[in-house]
């Protein structure tokens, strides 16, 4: 006789306070603001990246799918490899004038912060 246990088939948990794993509730909304309304900043930076400099763009309110676009176009012109965090775009090398350029023409209302 052999006893089934539901309980333990997907997942197995010690505590949970708020029954189902409903985390589309508990998401936030990003709103899509058009590229008008976006304030960005450009800056290079080396900061925890062993020396490396980074262009980082941040002031983004866009989905992550407008932003990976974004960031595939920004590696194609500049010619070098970047990427998508916490909604921030890290281009690899110092391009921040390349990029302010790019930026202002799509529509962005860009500044280049730092020195």
């Amino acid at each position: 006789m052999s006893s089934s246990n539901s309980q333990s088939s997907d997942k197995s948990f010690v505590y949970r306070e708020f029954g189902n794993d409903n985390s589309a509730a508990t998401e936030r909304p990003i709103p899509e603001l058009p590229p008008q309304q976006q304030n960005l900043k450009v800056q290079a930076s080396r900061k925890g990246r062993k020396g490396k400099t980074v262009t980082v763009i941040s002031g983004f309110q866009a989905k992550p799918e407008t932003l990976a676009d974004l960031v595939k176009q920004l590696k194609t012109q500049c010619g070098t490899g970047g990427t998508l965090k916490d909604n921030e775009i890290e281009i690899q090398g110092e391009h921040k004038q390349k990029i302010f350029e790019i930026l202002t023409k799509l529509g962005y209302k860009a500044k280049i912060s730092g020195g």
